[in-house]
């Protein structure tokens, strides 16, 4: 789950990172009030889950409260379209009002799950302001990275080695060592799966602060902190995707045009392969998982269908508990006698009942294709396109 930054903000501030002064306003008033509390120059900052806020217009700097009243105004309620949002944009419902600072310098600093180290990664860089992944393309010197031990934690001595690495001066070690410190246990104690904080700025006066924040939760964990579940912001989320994790369906929209429904991540990875390598695009990833039932498969498949960029749909099913004779009759019950009626979908299925669930679906008046191998499917959806 992602947050606004303003929440995240809010949660470093409570586990001692040091982060700008302000207030977060849903309407043009209140950002008058929260500048006029300020009493200096402000940054009106929409709240979207995306980044590349400065360059679509979405950050203004001002200098008086009637100057933050016109940005919020301008602001909220318009949808902003930045490099991660996709030409649909984010709508903006509030805005971060809080002190302009004086930067002296912009260094960049994360935490994130690494499958390759296999824990928790510290990363550091003297090239704040810019995408981590631009940086470790092209200039890699530039990123210091730091493996946690899980069981020892974050030890002292490895954040006192990134502050060494940024070159931020001797007086500024220890501050800088202690947030990390304080970062890693805000990851750790809120289960989260990325904390970024890009810019991580040094200011006129000396101080060091976050002067950004960006927090993803993991989902999984969510069973620990049912006190994190008011932050969550349905607006800023895919409807398809929120609708999929409503049914209980592992579901990510992508850009293609063929639908995807298989049982297993490991088998729907696979599958994303296969489409591609036959020269299509996959519309989503979708697990349905092993112990589907009909409306459980009927309801992933409306949900495959309601993506108006789907024109071909692909079923790839490895029968064990979920039955193919179950999963036919919950392809029947999501698309016989509607509008999707004649929609071409492709059917590989194996396992448990699969030839009653092929005879059900050849019995039906519904576009269906039946193929048995993987190279079946590639040639199937070549066909298709």
């Amino acid at each position: 789950m992602k947050i606004h930054e303003y929440q995240a903000k809010e949660i470093l501030g409570k586990g001692g990172v040091v982060v700008p002064e302000g207030g977060v306003a849903r309407t043009p008033e209140e950002a008058r009030a929260v500048a006029t509390r300020l009493g200096r120059k402000v940054v009106v900052k929409a709240q979207v889950h995306a980044g590349g806020r400065g360059k679509a217009g979405g950050i203004k700097v001002v200098s008086t409260p009637q100057e933050a009243e016109e940005a919020a105004k301008a602001l909220l309620g318009t949808t902003l379209v930045t490099f991660q949002t996709g030409p649909e944009g984010a709508p903006v419902n509030s805005v971060l009002v809080e002190e302009a600072i004086d930067v002296k310098r912009e260094l960049y600093l994360g935490l994130v799950i690494d499958g390759a180290a296999q824990g928790v990664v510290v990363m550091a860089s003297a090239a704040g302001g810019m995408e981590i992944e631009e940086v470790a393309e092209k200039t890699p010197e530039l990123l210091l990275r730091e493996k946690v031990d899980p069981v020892l934690g974050l030890l002292p001595f490895q954040g006192r080695k990134i502050a060494f690495g940024l070159v931020i001066g001797p007086k500024l070690v220890r501050p800088l060592s202690t947030m990390i410190a304080n970062l890693y246990q805000v990851f750790l104690d809120n289960d989260c799966s990325l904390v970024e904080i890009n810019p991580l700025v040094v200011t006129a006066d000396g101080r060091i602060l976050a002067a950004d924040a960006k927090m993803d939760f993991e989902d999984d964990a969510f069973f620990r902190h049912p006190d994190l579940e008011y932050l969550r912001d349905t607006s800023q989320e895919d409807p398809l995707e929120l609708r999929a994790r409503e049914a209980d369906v592992s579901y990510v929209k992508l850009d293609g045009t063929v639908g995807c429904l298989v049982n297993g991540a490991g088998l729907a990875m696979a599958t994303l392969d296969v489409i591609g390598e036959s020269g299509a695009r996959p519309a989503n990833f979708l697990d349905v998982g092993g112990g589907a039932n009909e409306e459980k498969v009927a309801e992933a498949l409306r949900i495959i269908l309601s993506d108006p960029n789907v024109d071909t749909v692909l079923i790839n099913i490895f029968g064990g508990i979920l039955r193919g004779d179950m999963i036919a009759a919950g392809i029947l019950a999501a698309v016989e006698g509607t509008e999707h009626q004649d929609r071409r979908i492709v059917v590989r299925m194996l396992g448990t009942n699969a030839d009653q669930g092929r005879q059900m679906l050849q019995a039906s008046s519904l576009n269906v294709s039946l193929v048995e191998d993987l190279g079946d499917v590639a040639e199937a959806i070549r066909a298709s396109n």
